[in-house]
């Protein structure tokens, strides 16, 4: 995935012809999003297509990659210019701590885009309806370098669990999960993304399964005491996901577009403010798009320090940051 001889500070990979024939310094972003079978694939797919349709002079692609970690490091080592994230990953890499300990991410917030909710799945006939009930079973707690993993160990700690003792994990992508749920190689799955997830869809509506939710809002308290308070309690309303009879309680963390603090400042500014004035256009690749409000912008959804890109443009919206 890396990009030899990338001038990261101009962000120049060519020229590109601008009215009346003169010539301009392309900017090439790339877009570190996650797995293809979440949110952030898609979501990120049309912020690349948004930018480079409605920015002269740029040329955004979306990268497939394991997730949250795996978009930080890159963000870090300057493969990736922009990223979708999740805020406790997005804390844990600005302070060095937990998969980047030793290795600290110089990492600022462009935005905040919409609430990750965490799914703990299962199958009616696994034996599973709480928390407790995952001792002894096969799950899986997501793929390396995501910050499903991340949020999934402070879940199954937070419920009174131990994730290496209790349960026989697996290290799998949501996508990868359905079918090993599927196939009855694991018991119950841990994913965090927005609403409605593809591959959770998918399980839900396959012949002869029974989905099941299995609620974890007794685990918010200890998550917070211990990492810091970015954790807050929600809902995935029934029906959400075929089968799903009823509402599941669950946790909420943020999900935040972030960048290298040594990304310009214009190009910062270029791109908030093309996802804010072009928003419908990314509601139309994910219904989650609509959570990306000016309201929204604030550090009380994000502790990531702002971009002076970013915190331009919601200066001249009136936003109070």
């Amino acid at each position: 995935m890396k990009r030899k001889g990338l001038i990261f500070g101009a962000l120049v990979a060519g020229a590109a012809l601008v009215a009346g024939g003169a010539l301009a310094q392309q900017v090439n972003i790339a877009i570190a999003t996650g797995g293809t079978g979440g949110v952030y694939y898609p979501l990120g797919g049309g912020m690349a297509n948004v930018l480079t349709k409605h920015v002269p002079g740029y040329a955004a692609t979306a990268r497939v990659t394991g997730g949250s970690v795996d978009n930080l490091k890159l963000i870090g080592s300057k493969q990736s210019e922009v990223a979708l994230v999740m805020v406790d990953a997005a804390l844990d890499a600005l302070n060095g701590e937990d998969k980047f300990k030793g290795n600290k991410v110089d990492v600022r917030t462009l935005m905040v885009l919409y609430p990750n909710r965490m799914h703990v799945v299962t199958v009616e006939g696994r034996g599973i309806e709480k928390m407790s009930d995952l001792k002894g079973k096969r799950v899986s707690t997501g793929s390396p370098g995501s910050a499903t993993e991340v949020m999934a160990f402070r879940v199954i700690e937070g419920a009174g669990l131990d994730k290496d003792k209790d349960m026989k994990r697996e290290r799998l992508g949501v996508a990868e999960s359905t079918n090993a749920i599927k196939d009855g190689k694991i018991d119950a799955y841990f994913w965090v993304g927005g609403l409605p997830t593809a591959a959770v869809t998918d399980l839900g509506a396959s012949p002869g399964v029974k989905i099941k939710l299995i609620d974890h809002t007794e685990a918010v308290d200890a998550m917070n005491k211990k990492y810091g308070g970015i954790y807050t309690t929600g809902v995935i309303p029934a029906k959400t996901y075929p089968g799903q009879d009823k509402d599941n309680k669950i946790t909420i963390v943020q999900n935040i577009l972030v960048a290298n603090a040594s990304l310009p400042d214009k190009v910062a500014y270029d791109i908030v403010k093309t996802f804010i004035e072009k928003k419908d256009e990314l509601i139309a690749v994910h219904g989650e798009a609509k959570a990306i409000e000016l309201a929204n912008q604030t550090p009380k959804h994000s502790p990531i320090p702002w971009h002076p890109g970013a915190t331009k443009y919601f200066s001249d919206k009136g936003v109070k940051m």
